[in-house]
């Protein structure tokens, strides 16, 4: 997304993140602006002014359903209840729409023009309307707080801007399905919006049990030092054990970081020097 003049140059003192109460309002347009043109009428029906309400997939009562799916009262209409939306509301519900959007086809809607009732749509497109509502999402998603931004797969995730975010896709160079798998789960389970400090420690563990997997390929293409710094951070520092012996008097959520990153990397690099190996054979 284009920055203007006064962001470029630092200049716009507004522009240090949205609060949340600006992430509403946007988030509110942004909905109305899908809405209007028959994103959700695949999942949530439409009223017309002859046929009065037409159910879509999700049935007559979608409050329900919403309460069956997110465990929450209060949250439909969004127009009526978004005011009142604690960030892990809003964040409940963006998620919850990104199952429910997909993009009306055109040439299988017919317009009724009564009383400008408006488009009524029997066909639609689910990938490109998740596509595109994903695209106009995380354009707003990025500048609320310290940033976030919504994965392909509907998850609201914390953004990272320190250059290393092109690591969460890399390919990961194995054919053993459970450590991509793995892998994958802890990425993210320590993005997640909401992860705590305790989240974050069991996703390094996770990580680091990984690592445990692969100890034999450690040893035999790393040094024996090497070897063993990767697992005295997870063994002493509180990571993976609980005990008096534990280091525990250090910023976690600084280190924390430095961990999990430090993991991550190491996984890669650990079997791309495998896979090289291997390959030379």
């Amino acid at each position: 997304m284009k920055q203007y003049y006064s962001v470029r140059t630092g200049k716009n003192k507004n522009f240090s993140g949205f609060n949340l109460d600006i992430l509403k309002k946007l988030f509110s347009d942004l909905y109305t602006e899908f809405d209007t043109d028959g994103y959700f009428q695949e999942y949530f029906g439409y009223d017309c002014v002859d046929a009065g309400f037409v159910a879509g997939v999700l049935g007559e009562n979608i409050e329900a359903q919403i309460y069956r799916l997110l465990r929450k009262d209060n949250l439909w209409p969004i127009k009526e209840h978004i005011k009142d939306y604690q960030e892990d509301d809003l964040f409940d519900v963006v998620e919850f729409l990104f199952d429910h959007v997909s993009k009306p086809i055109e040439t299988d809607g017919a317009y009724h023009s009564w009383d400008q009732c408006g488009w009524h749509y029997s066909k639609f497109d689910k990938e490109n309307g998740k596509k595109e509502f994903l695209q106009k999402l995380n354009e707003i998603l990025s500048e609320y707080g310290s940033g976030f931004q919504m994965d392909s797969e509907g998850l609201i995730l914390t953004k990272d801007d320190s250059g290393l975010s092109t690591i969460y896709t890399a390919d990961i160079p194995t054919k053993r399905d459970d450590i991509r798998q793995k892998m994958n789960l802890a990425i993210q389970k320590y993005r997640q919006s909401r992860s705590n400090l305790e989240e974050r420690r069991i996703a390094i563990r996770e990580l680091a049990d990984i690592l445990e997997t692969l100890r034999a390929d450690a040893k035999k293409y790393l040094s024996n030092k090497d070897e063993g710094d990767l697992f005295n951070i997870a063994n002493n520092f509180s990571i993976r054990h609980a005990n008096e012996s534990q280091k525990n008097n250090y910023d976690k959520d600084i280190w924390y970081s430095w961990m999990f990153y430090f993991y991550v990397a190491t996984i890669h690099a650990l079997l791309r020097i495998k896979e090289r190996a291997e390959a030379k054979k």
